[in-house]
């Protein structure tokens, strides 16, 4: 059984850490304009808006949830948020040290906190830990795409 633990806590940490490894590596190469500028389409984000996002999500799921450690979170404010990305890219590197150990306590403890506040999913109280990690895995592709197209949609608006 140890050997499905660790291959899981493997698979996990690895797909998780290349989302935020291709999250940080797009956003460090915008400019502070570009970062924060959002799309013409309805409803867009701003990339900066969008790697918040992420963070915030993690920290919830994963740091608040799981480990206990009620990481405060305004999960509107995510989406309007902006400022530099370079500290930004400090947060994503700090949420890539710190997330294997929370993937490590799923496994192992399972959830900590139950009670954590900051998502509006109805299932946080009841969600098994296999459910939330991989919810985390799915919400940094979803959003790792998201981003590439906003990427892609500014670089032609700039031309």
């Amino acid at each position: 059984m140890e050997s499905d633990v660790d291959e899981v806590y493997q698979a996990v940490v690895a797909v998780a850490d290349e989302s935020l490894e291709c999250l940080r590596e797009i956003l460090s190469q915008m400019s502070f304009q570009q970062a924060n500028t959002a799309p013409a389409l309805p409803g867009a984000n701003s990339p900066y808006a969008i790697v918040t996002h992420c963070v915030g999500m993690a920290d919830y799921w994963g740091g608040s949830l799981i480990a206990g450690l009620r990481i405060p979170r305004d999960r509107d404010a995510e989406f309007e948020a902006h400022g530099d990305p370079r500290d930004l890219c400090d947060e994503v590197e700090r949420l890539r040290r710190r997330f294997p150990g929370w993937v490590r306590i799923a496994l192992t403890e399972g959830i900590r906190d139950r009670t954590a506040v900051g998502t509006t999913r109805s299932n946080a109280q009841t969600a098994s830990p296999t459910w939330v990690l991989l919810h985390i895995v799915r919400e940094l592709s979803q959003h790792l795409g998201q981003l590439e197209i906003t990427r892609d949609l500014l670089a032609t608006n700039d031309q």
